[in-house]
Order: C-alpha cells, then sequence, then structure tokens
C-alpha cells in the first residue's frame, strides 16, 4: 500500500469522525430541549357559556392541553365536574376549576352559592336598580330604608319621611324578576334582588320589606370601610339642613385674676396716715 493512498484513508476518516461528532451536538441538544420543555398537561374546560346555578353536563365540558404550571383547583377530569352545581359564571374555553363549583351531591341553583352560615335573602327592588343592569351578581351594596318611624305622624311630627343606612357592604347573588299576581289576579313581573346575608341582618331586611321602601346604593367592591351616616328627614331638603350641623362649643367663661392691692403706711411728724395702691391701676 502506497503512501498516497494511505494520506487518503486518514482524511477520509477525519472527515467522516467531525461529521459524526456534529451530528451527535445536534441531536443531543434536540434531546435536551426536549426534556427541558415542560409538558402538557390536560385540563378541564367549559365548551360553551355556563350560567351560576347550573349543573354541568357532559356536553358542556371540553379538555384541552395546558403547557406550564396548572390554576390552583383545575380539574383534569371530566368525570370530576359532571353533575356538579357552579357557583360563578364560567366561560368558553375558561378552566373548570373546583373553587367555581358546588360540593358533590349539592345540586344547582341558588343554594349551592350560599356559604355556609349565611343566608339568601330576597328582596323587591323598583326597575330602575332591577333592570338597568344596577345590580348584578358579586357587586357590594348599601341598604337604605326609607319610612316614617312607627308611632309617629307624617303631619304632626314636623319631620316628614325619613331614611336611614340599614346594612353596608352586602353581596349580590343574583338579580332577576319573580312572577306574581296583582289585587285582580293577573300576573306582574316584580324586580327581586337576593343579598348574602347572616341571619340577624335577614331578620332586618325581612321586617324592612313590610315596612319600609328598601334602596340599593351600589359601592366599591374595595371599599370596605363602614360610614356612620345620621340619616335624613324630608323637612332637612326644604329648610337647607341637608346635614346636621355640628354642635357650637360654648364659650368659656373669662376669669379676671384678683388685683394685687400694697398698704404703705405714711409718718408724718405725730401725723400717721395709709394710702392703698393697686398693681397695674393707678392709685385709689
Amino acid at each position: 500500500m502506497n503512501r498516497r493512498l494511505l494520506t487518503i484513508l486518514l482524511i477520509a476518516f477525519v472527515i467522516a469522525l467531525g461529521c459524526s461528532f456534529v451530528v451527535y451536538r445536534l441531536v443531543g441538544n434536540r434531546i435536551m430541549a426536549a426534556a427541558a420543555q415542560p409538558r402538557a398537561t390536560g385540563v378541564v374546560v367549559a365548551a360553551n357559556d355556563i350560567p351560576l346555578g347550573a349543573v354541568l353536563r357532559a356536553t358542556d365540558l371540553t379538555t384541552t392541553q395546558m403547557v406550564g404550571p396548572l390554576p390552583k383547583g383545575a380539574i383534569l377530569k371530566p368525570e370530576d365536574a359532571v353533575g356538579r352545581g357552579v357557583i360563578s359564571n364560567l366561560y368558553q374555553g375558561e378552566p373548570v376549576l373546583d373553587s367555581r363549583l358546588a360540593a358533590p351531591g349539592a345540586g344547582g341553583g341558588l343554594a349551592a352559592t350560599i356559604k355556609a352560615g349565611m343566608r339568601a335573602c330576597a328582596i323587591k327592588v323598583d326597575e330602575v336598580v332591577g333592570v338597568a343592569g344596577f345590580v348584578t351578581p358579586g357587586m357590594r351594596v348599601d341598604v337604605l330604608i326609607s319610612g316614617d318611624p312607627p308611632g309617629s305622624n307624617n303631619t304632626n311630627s314636623g319631620q316628614g319621611t325619613q331614611v336611614r343606612t340599614l346594612l353596608q357592604n352586602i353581596e349580590v347573588l343574583s338579580a332577576g324578576t319573580d312572577i306574581q299576581k296583582d289585587n285582580q289576579g293577573k300576573p306582574q313581573q316584580v324586580q327581586v334582588v337576593n343579598l348574602l346575608v347572616t341571619p340577624e341582618q335577614a331578620e332586618l331586611l325581612s321586617l324592612a320589606s313590610n315596612e319600609t321602601k328598601i334602596q340599593l346604593v351600589l359601592r366599591n367592591p374595595l371599599d370596605t370601610a363602614e360610614a356612620n351616616p345620621p340619616g335624613l328627614a324630608m323637612t332637612s331638603l326644604f329648610t337647607g339642613a341637608a346635614a346636621p350641623a355640628p354642635k357650637a362649643k360654648s364659650p368659656r367663661p373669662t376669669v379676671h385674676k384678683a388685683s394685687d392691692v400694697y398698704v404703705i403706711e405714711v409718718v408724718n411728724g405725730t401725723k400717721r396716715s395709709e394710702e392703698k395702691f393697686v398693681s397695674g391701676e393707678e392709685r385709689q
């Protein structure tokens, strides 16, 4: 074997070794990148918009692959969600979370959205409050009542109708209409709002709805501070005293300090006399 052939074989071996090294690095990098990439996980999502109170069916759900960390409480199997009530509106493509569903066996409807120890109290409101989108589930409101205090005569009390803030920072569960019959037996729609309250607050609302007119006042959900409005009477609107004036402080009595009196005895020969002088004033 001559030297020229050996040189050709050596060069070919070196080239083959270099190509093998390049291929190894490329394949190795791809394998490492695939291993480092997080795996996709199947998550249950809503197949369509699902309103509050609905009971989930298999047709309401679908699955999708989600890469990265999953939302807390995400449901991975459709059978874990079917038959449970929805306690918060779900929208198409939104992951179904365990915290957005009622407990298994609790069923659907408004009852499934009531927290433990709380009550849902329905009150009648006017069309401005109930129809114009003023209150929707999840909002916070204050409850105002207006009427004549018990035992007062509207013509003799001199105050007229009075308004007071009964409850503050109350959560709205639902808002809709209820069909009731009037005095002639004809059906009519009545605007109804369900508020989430304690049992004690439910008693107050029940009494107020029968004896007074109820008005809801919308508030910022982040504003949880309670105010102390004094309430107003009808006469305050016409007398210019819409807000109670602060009580005037009585002036403190001025105390005059008693003046110091000095007595000087004057001796003139055999005569003696006394002279009195007041401090800061002319001589007496």
